[in-house]
């Protein structure tokens, strides 16, 4: 397959329960029907959530404040991937392919950490998108990520 978009990853986010803050890792194993080994989330279609830095970015610019992408919550952090276009296509982060299935609407909590950061992520998937794995393995900070045509 060829690549449409390849960046990489730069940070890998887990949290061990709902509302938990999260845990800055450097590498993390994902399998198939449950999402990345030590994060909450398990099963169904929302097993891994990935956010693209620029559009963070993006976001904290258009309301003139810095704040850490940790924050967001996502689980895997991109540059160089651009992720308005990725409703179902694949997404290769090192060893791991994901599906991607839709996008990962901000919520309330966005705005207890910065006011207008929910409507600031709303515009161009800027909050992320999310999607299931479908190739189990290991991914790691520096590794690749490129979206893909799925087959």
């Amino acid at each position: 397959m060829e690549p449409e978009h390849s960046g990489e990853v730069i940070n890998i986010y887990l949290r061990s329960k709902k509302r938990a803050p999260v845990t800055e890792v450097d590498t993390a194993e994902a399998r198939r029907g449950s999402g990345l080994v030590g994060d909450h989330k398990k099963g169904g279609k929302r097993q891994v959530t990935v956010l693209s830095s620029e559009a963070w970015e993006a976001a904290c610019k258009e309301l003139g404040v810095a704040i850490d992408p940790g924050m967001r919550r996502a689980n895997i952090l991109t540059r160089g991937v651009d992720l308005r276009n990725s409703m179902g296509k694949h997404l290769r982060l090192g060893e791991i392919v994901l599906e991607i299935i839709g996008e990962t609407d901000p919520c309330e909590r966005m705005d207890e950490a910065e006011p207008g950061l929910m409507r600031a992520l709303t515009p161009d998937l800027r909050g992320g998108v999310f999607g299931r794995v479908l190739q189990a393995g290991v991914v790691k900070v520096g590794d690749s990520a490129v979206i893909e045509l799925a087959p």
